[in-house]
């Protein structure tokens, strides 16, 4: 039996939250306890990313980075810290990293080179790569999104975006929505029943009811984003875009679609926006400008913002991601 102590301490590590930051000087990824704000920075992985970070992924055991050069992504265990970094997948991601998405069994990465999307079974490590999927993304990929049942890729190309079931691998691909989006896309989110999709050109966030496929596009939302949308992040109860013009972070409710815009934070973001997370109580947004990562306490819209953090990423920031 294990003593309560142990048992208690093991718990409270499993429902540590943490946010990691993707960046573009290195170290490449700034990881900091969050809880009501950010802690302390902990200590750089003693191996570094070999490129800029692009994106950044935590689970309750586990972190990911992708970037820019060989082998494009680069993952460690994780408990109150980088621990030694994992081996290598055996296949390695055939080019640049752009997005990263990773859950308790699997990542996937997405990137510029064909077959645009790879991904692993990931448990403590890389298993072996599975098989690309029957009808691939039409072309560079710059996000990627999990649900316990399906994926999901942001595409600069027509159709834009791209959707598969995912167990265990990739299963034949979903119909394109009747109503695409409407530029390239940049982000994606997904849940159980819905998809969202950030992109270029107005209105600059597009989604949808999902389930087992597209259903028919949401109205957009009557206070549109005020610029591109470089990052998406979606919850049961709300949606939020990383974009390029002040504010930089744009909110809504969501409930079978967009609710009126919540008012904007009234400490802005200083850069433009390149990615945004959610926890149940909290948002976090990527900006280009110092401190480069800006959180909230977030319910039914903005809190005062908090405090940034003690030491800051070490360059502009290209996404964030808070432990899942």
């Amino acid at each position: 039996m294990i003593p309560l102590g142990i048992l208690a301490a093991q718990i409270a590590a499993f429902l540590q939250i943490d946010i990691a930051v993707a960046h573009n000087t290195t170290p490449f990824v700034s990881a900091y306890p969050f809880d009501a704000g950010f802690g302390v920075k902990y200590a750089n992985p003693a191996t570094l990313p070999t490129g800029l970070g692009n994106q950044a992924a935590l689970t309750a055991t586990d972190i990911a980075v992708a970037h820019n050069i060989s082998p494009r992504v680069t993952a460690y265990p994780f408990s109150a810290g980088f621990g030694t970094k994992y081996a290598n997948p055996a296949t390695l991601p055939p080019g640049d990293a752009r997005g990263l998405a990773l859950t308790a069994t699997d990542m996937a990465v997405a990137h510029n080179s064909s077959p645009f999307i790879t991904a692993y079974p990931f448990s403590a490590g890389f298993g072996t790569k599975y098989a690309n999927p029957a009808t691939l993304p039409s072309s560079t990929a710059y996000g990627v999104a999990f649900t316990t049942t399906d994926i999901a890729i942001a595409i600069d190309s027509s159709p834009f975006i791209t959707a598969y079931p995912f167990s265990a691998g990739f299963g034949t691909k979903y119909a394109n929505p009747a109503t695409l989006p409407n530029n390239f896309a940049l982000g994606v989110a997904l849940t159980a029943t819905d998809i969202a999709v950030s992109h270029v050109s107005s209105p600059f966030i597009t989604a949808y009811p999902f389930s087992a496929g597209f259903g028919t596009k949401y109205a957009n939302p009557a206070t549109l984003p005020a610029g591109n949308g470089f990052g998406v992040a979606l919850t049961a109860t709300d949606i939020a875009v990383a974009h390029n013009n002040s504010p930089r972070v744009t909110a809504y409710p969501f409930s079978a679609g967009f609710g009126t815009k919540y008012a904007n934070p009234a400490t802005l973001p200083t850069g433009d926006g390149r990615g945004v997370a959610f926890t149940t109580t909290d948002i976090a947004v990527a900006h280009e400008s110092p401190p480069y990562v800006t959180a909230y306490p977030f319910s039914a819209g903005f809190g005062t913002k908090y405090a940034n953090p003690a030491t800051l990423p070490a360059g502009p920031a290209e996404g964030v991601g808070f432990t899942k």
